[in-house]
């Protein structure tokens, strides 16, 4: 894949069908699980003041740039990024694509056991090629204690899904599959955060034209404002001030040589 650095971090710079492409690849691989990191500014600020989720987003085999001020990074950089690409997106792109093979098998960790049912009918309405192996709603809190994280691990092993799908929050939830990766039984590991409120239509997502300009984060802001606030008055500008930064010092050191 394709790729450039933002604030230290590789983005990839190829398209989604691109990325389906290769998460497709993995699926009938025997390599070890790999898993992706959506990204936007807020993952970004906060990674800077948390290592492991810092290590959990430069150690990802992809990560996709999930948020408008990510693509307006790379444009200010002289990147190549020019699409947003959200865990959504690889969900139901790639969920379309294995719906019309047969086989593969999915497993969803996170979020409460009454969303659970019903993403598993939703799921076995919409796309029931695809077998949903197991469910799963852990413990709601910071830190799971080892007896809890080997039961997950042990409930997803035994059912050994090809794809699993994490709703757990950022970043929680890259900090769970960095740490535990290598002890799963899965060929793709997917954090998707909100995407489990999505699909269950706990939380209506923006319409497309919201998203087509960019401006997915303002219904959003409305419908949570409690949660978004901080992401988006504080982690938002202070992401762009670095990025601009990086780009002076890159300017003046280039006049300097």
């Amino acid at each position: 894949m394709s790729h450039e650095y933002i604030l230290g971090y590789k983005f990839t710079t190829d398209e989604l069908d691109d990325c389906i492409r290769t998460i497709y690849s993995w699926l009938s691989s025997e390599e070890e699980a790999k898993y992706f990191v959506a990204a936007n500014p807020h993952s970004i600020i906060m990674a800077s003041k948390d290592y492991i989720f810092s290590e959990a987003i430069k150690y990802a085999d992809f990560v996709v740039p999930d948020g408008i001020g990510v693509v307006l990074a790379s444009k200010i950089l002289g990147g190549q990024i020019r699409q947003r690409i959200t865990g959504s997106d690889i969900f139901y792109t790639l969920t379309k694509l294995l719906n019309e093979k047969t086989g593969y098998k999915y497993c969803f960790l996170g979020t409460t056991e009454s969303n659970l049912l019903i993403i598993k009918k939703k799921m076995e309405n919409d796309y029931p090629n695809i077998q949903i192996v197991g469910t799963y709603s852990p413990p709601f809190k910071d830190q799971f204690s080892e007896e809890e994280n080997n039961e997950m691990i042990n409930k997803i092993n035994n059912v050994k899904p090809d794809v699993l799908w994490i709703g757990l929050t950022a970043p929680k939830q890259e900090k769970w599959v960095f740490e535990n990766k290598d002890k799963l039984d899965v060929k793709f590991i997917a954090p998707v955060g909100a995407l489990f409120d999505f699909f269950s239509g706990k939380i209506k997502r923006s319409h497309p034209w919201f998203r087509s300009h960019g401006l997915e984060w303002l219904p959003r802001l409305v419908q949570e404002p409690h949660r978004l606030w901080r992401r988006n008055f504080v982690s938002n500008p202070m992401f762009l001030y670095r990025v601009i930064r990086s780009f002076l010092n890159h300017f003046i050191n280039k006049r300097l040589i």
